[in-house]
């Protein structure tokens, strides 16, 4: 069974959100930040690990100084349904870095990819010789973004009881 939500008390979501916003903090680090001593800090962490909460860690990196100035939003549609097509669209879209995102969708299209290249040439080339090319594709749709506003992969965490801040309710 998946742990809930509400099985998080304030010091887990406390400890989430400081792994948020700097996944190198020392075991120590949290330790003296949560009022813990290090091993029931250290026994925490190790829970919200293996129950499934934290997933992994990695280095936030910089798109474009790494040369990526092309972010695009694919819209992805198929011609049938039926069949192996989707799954083995899924299966091949995993092993392809330039896509950062992949989402089954309801609507006009059946998926939505976030994907990145060098330059609009480099994008062209993509569409034409890797997403085409795809099991099941009937029609490819872009929005290229001119300008990104937002990006973060931090998920809000409010404390147990506590409405999440914006949510209008």
């Amino acid at each position: 069974m998946t742990p809930a939500k509400s099985d998080l008390d304030d010091t887990d979501r406390a400890l989430l959100s400081l792994l948020q916003q700097d996944g190198r903090l020392s075991n120590a680090k949290l330790a003296e930040q949560l009022s813990l001593s290090e091993t029931p800090c250290w026994r925490r962490l190790k829970r919200l690990e293996g129950d499934g909460f934290i997933q992994g860690y990695q280095a936030v990196l910089d798109r474009q100084r790494l040369g990526y100035g092309v972010l695009a939003f694919v819209h992805v549609g198929f011609g049938s349904h039926t069949g192996e097509a989707p799954l083995r669209f899924e299966e091949a879209v995993q092993a392809i870095p330039e896509v950062l995102s992949c989402h089954n969708l309801t609507g006009e299209s059946d998926y939505l990819l976030q994907v990145v290249a060098t330059d609009l040439e480099s994008y062209g080339i993509f569409i034409r010789d890797v997403l085409r090319q795809l099991p099941g594709v009937s029609s490819i749709r872009s929005s290229l973004s001119l300008r990104e506003v937002k990006a973060s992969s931090s998920l809000p965490l409010a404390r147990k009881g506590q409405a999440l801040v914006g949510n209008g309710r």
